[in-house]
């Protein structure tokens, strides 16, 4: 049996989309039915249980739990915009040690979402040598709470047998619930669909043009498949970045839409509000030699490649990956 938390949302149920592709559905769905997004997200897809995640931590913390051979450990909250630091300690802090101190006791593999956010404006780099943790400035609430788990594991010397995925900006088709956290593809999309015109944030930092931002943009499709690398290869603990290792920027992204969609390019550039311009990235770029001295070998999507995908065969007939 595997669980996957989160799995109705976004990376979680396209981690149980192929998993059934994979031959896998003895798994217990650990996550919230908050949104009828969530609900389609669920369509198609093959598991044994759905628990909720009160009950299931219960279980969890009363060594009630069945044996199971993994838990992916993607529920949280994902707003990088939270201000509520004692529900991100509970969400993302407390949640992700309950399990993993299960997992350590149990043998059960344990591989967990962390964030590109714990590397805050990237002064530090982005290399996901554990060597380097301590040296990391989350701008926002959100990053730190993945940065505090980060430092237990390390502490604890929990990095051996665990595993933790720092993800850039995924994108893809089961992401329409996350609403204001969706990908600037599908805001982007549904912009130009309904007023022929995307909206891009302003630069307000030298040495970057408007729409000039830079970040790491990663296709669903290849954030499941290094999820599942690990997930293969049990011997291998640590953390890792999830990305492209190619940074591209806004404008990059916004034209490619417009490309697609058979639109003319017409990008208007918004300020950005005050309440983020302070916490706001303008680079990001995942190294990614550690991934792949860690064996996985598999072409990663170019962005290009990725938007169409999604446009096309998604975002266009509305369906969602399952």
């Amino acid at each position: 049996m595997i669980v996957v938390t989160g799995g109705a949302g976004f990376i979680g149920s396209a981690l149980v989309h192929r998993l059934n592709q994979k031959g896998f559905d003895d798994i217990w769905m650990v996550d919230e039915n908050d949104h009828p997004e969530k609900q389609k997200n669920l369509d198609g897809l093959n598991y044994s249980r759905w628990v909720g995640k009160d009950l299931f931590l219960k279980e969890v913390r009363g060594s009630e739990l069945p044996s199971c051979s993994a838990i992916l450990h993607m529920g949280a909250c994902s707003s990088t915009t939270e201000t509520n630091a004692a529900y991100l300690r509970e969400n993302n802090f407390d949640y992700t040690r309950s399990l993993a101190e299960f997992c350590l006791k149990k043998d059960v593999r344990f591989i967990y979402a962390s964030s590109a956010a714990t590397y805050g404006a990237g002064e530090n780099g982005y290399s996901d040598d554990e060597s380097h943790l301590e040296t990391l400035a989350p701008l926002n609430l959100y990053g730190a709470s993945k940065q505090w788990f980060d430092l237990w594991a390390k502490e604890a010397g929990a990095l051996k047998e665990i595993v933790g995925l720092k993800y850039f900006n995924v994108f893809g088709p089961n992401e329409y619930h996350k609403e204001d956290m969706q990908s600037m593809i599908r805001k982007g999309f549904m912009q130009v669909r309904d007023a022929g015109a995307l909206n891009l944030f302003k630069s307000y930092k030298s040495g970057y043009g408007d729409g000039g931002q830079e970040r790491d943009f990663l296709y669903i499709r290849d954030a499941v498949a290094m999820t599942l690398f690990f997930l293969d290869h049990r011997d291998i603990g640590g953390i890792f970045n999830v990305g492209s290792g190619k940074a591209r920027s806004w404008n990059d992204l916004a034209t490619t839409i417009f490309h697609v969609m058979n639109k003319k390019v017409n990008i208007n550039y918004i300020e950005m509000p005050e309440s983020i311009r302070e916490q706001y990235q303008y680079h990001t770029c995942a190294e990614m030699g550690k991934m792949r001295s860690a064996g996985y070998v598999e072409t990663i999507t170019s962005l290009e490649d990725g938007i169409s995908d999604y446009i096309k065969n998604y975002l266009i007939p509305n369906k969602h990956f399952t």
